[in-house]
């Protein structure tokens, strides 16, 4: 199993449009291989004293975290969704502007070492 993921900040009044972004992405997603696509919004995200999720995203006032990530088969099953996503067409009508400031967003790549539950 390979996990992508992602932190980022998103104004609290941009909610609805970045979940009907993330809906149209997880589609994409799922469409190029994704297992399992999961958005998530803030809902107790602490300030840490030296560092935490808003300071590792630079999260200005006003702004939630979200914390998503993709699920794939294997890193190579991920690799080639990305690729074969770059040619969608889905992917050539982006919105003229973001919901989030993508300059503060964090992202990897993850090979699960242990996994517990479902």
């Amino acid at each position: 199993m390979y996990v992508m993921g992602v932190v980022l900040a998103v104004p609290e009044g941009n909610k609805s449009e970045y979940l009907a972004m993330a809906k149209d992405m997880g589609e994409i997603f799922m469409d190029h291989g994704a297992i399992e696509v999961l958005e998530n919004w803030e809902a107790d995200v602490p300030d840490g004293e030296n560092t935490d999720l808003r300071k590792a995203v630079a999260a200005e006032e006003g702004e939630k975290i979200v914390f998503s990530w993709a699920i794939f088969a294997s890193k190579e099953a991920c690799d080639k969704a990305h690729e074969d996503m770059m040619q969608d067409e889905r992917m050539k009508h982006t919105p003229s502007s973001m919901p989030f400031d993508g300059k503060r967003m964090i992202m990897g790549g993850f090979e699960n070492i242990y996994a517990a539950g479902r």
